[in-house]
């Protein structure tokens, strides 16, 4: 049941990002893209390192010890998703935005940790799940409207 899931999270994960690019801000797209998948690729190696969370069946297993669909595929076209609805936001709605984003993440984790065999919390809660995704989404949103502040800057 769990490699079906998988493969569904891929199957969704590929339609969501054919949509997203559709977008016309396609540079912004791909960056948000890449460093999302960076950052989190990277935090997801530590923890799992450190045994706060096992990812008993997994894609690419023999590789990964992280869930390497979530973290370097679906969270990213999350928050090219999240980058896109708040292109034009203040900061009060890029937050409440980034809540949003970061629940529903949160609670599909939780579901997948509470009835699969796709994630098991050892020294890790869904509140540090929920803390981490907020942080580093809002993170790459800051980062990359200081980037695009910086190329207009330069293009004028």
């Amino acid at each position: 049941m769990e490699r079906i899931i998988l493969w569904s999270f891929f199957i969704i994960g590929m339609v969501l990002l054919f949509f997203s690019l559709r977008k016309p801000i396609i540079k912004d797209t791909i960056l948000v893209f890449l460093m999302k998948a960076y950052f989190s690729t990277f935090i997801g190696i530590f923890v799992a390192k450190e045994k706060m969370i096992e990812y008993p069946v997994r894609f690419l297993s023999k590789y990964f010890e992280t869930s390497i669909i979530f973290e370097s595929f679906l969270y990213p076209i999350m928050c090219v998703y999240f980058f896109q609805t708040t292109y034009h936001s203040r900061l009060l709605g890029i937050i409440v935005q980034c809540a949003l984003y970061t629940a529903a993440l949160t609670i599909i984790e939780v579901l997948c940790e509470k009835y699969t065999d796709l994630i098991t919390y050892h020294r890790w809660t869904w509140m540090h799940s929920f803390i981490t995704i907020f942080l580093l989404s809002l993170f790459v949103r800051i980062l990359m409207q200081w980037i695009n502040q910086i190329d207009s800057a330069r293009q004028k």
